[in-house]
C-alpha cells in the first residue's frame, strides 16, 4: 500500500535529518512562506514527503546561485506549471470517457440496427 506523499509524518528535527538542514532553515523558509507545513492540535510541525522533495529543491536552486526570492518565484512558477498539467490532465481524462460512452452508444445503435 503507498503512503500519500502529502501525509504529515515527520517532526521538524526528522525532517531537517532527512535534508541535511538545520531546523532553524526549515522554520525561516516556513517564516518566508517557501512552505507550510501541517501543524498538530499543540502546534508542533509535521512535514510529509512533499515537504521533503520541497526542501531539496529550495537547496538545488540556492547551491545554483539563485537568492530566496528568486527561488521562490521558481517554485510559484512550479506549483503553477504542476496545477495546469493536472488540469490538463483531468481535462484528458473526461475527454476519454465522453469519447468511450459515444462509442458504447454507436455499438448499441450499430447492434439494434443489425438486428432488424
Amino acid at each position: 500500500m503507498r503512503r500519500d506523499p502529502s501525509e504529515p509524518l515527520y517532526v521538524i528535527s526528522v525532517a531537517a535529518k532527512l535534508v541535511d538542514m538545520h531546523p532553524q532553515t526549515l522554520r525561516m523558509y516556513e517564516r518566508i512562506g517557501l512552505l507550510k507545513p501541517a501543524r498538530t492540535e499543540n502546534n508542533i510541525r509535521l512535514y510529509s514527503d512533499e515537504d521533503i522533495e520541497r526542501f531539496k529543491q529550495i537547496r538545488r536552486l540556492t547551491q545554483v546561485g539563485l537568492n530566496l526570492a528568486g527561488v521562490e518565484m521558481v517554485l510559484d512558477l512550479l506549483d503553477k506549471m504542476e496545477a495546469v498539467r493536472r488540469e490538463l490532465e483531468d481535462e484528458m481524462r473526461h475527454r476519454q470517457e465522453e469519447m468511450e460512452r459515444e462509442i458504447q452508444r454507436l455499438r448499441r445503435q450499430l447492434d439494434l440496427s443489425g438486428e432488424g
